[in-house]
């Protein structure tokens, strides 16, 4: 089993796909929803964002099923990063009460 530096930077490169694609989803349903043709946003980001993190899968991965397993566990990671950090606060968290 490889040493966990050696693990390290391919942990890194998950979790930075995971960043890119969880907060270009974040972007992309901002801006969509406000887009005259929020369709093509959505489709648009969607190719972009599978197109980067599929490119980076493989480029990471070289054939090792072991080290796309933890690019896989640092996307996941960055899932829960992007979540939290773009989470509402706490006054926003509820729809408005109603008088």
């Amino acid at each position: 089993m490889p040493d966990p530096l050696t693990l390290l930077p391919l942990w890194l490169a998950g979790a930075a796909l995971g960043a890119a694609f969880f907060g270009g989803l974040w972007w992309t349903v901002q801006r969509g929803l406000t887009a005259r043709q929020p369709g093509v946003w959505f489709a648009g980001s969607l190719l972009l964002r599978m197109g980067i993190v599929l490119t980076g899968f493989y480029l990471i991965s070289g054939a090792h099923w072991s080290r796309l397993l933890v690019a896989l566990a640092g996307f996941v990671m960055a899932r829960f990063a992007v979540i939290w950090l773009t989470r509402p606060s706490k006054e926003n968290r509820h729809a408005p009460q109603s008088r």
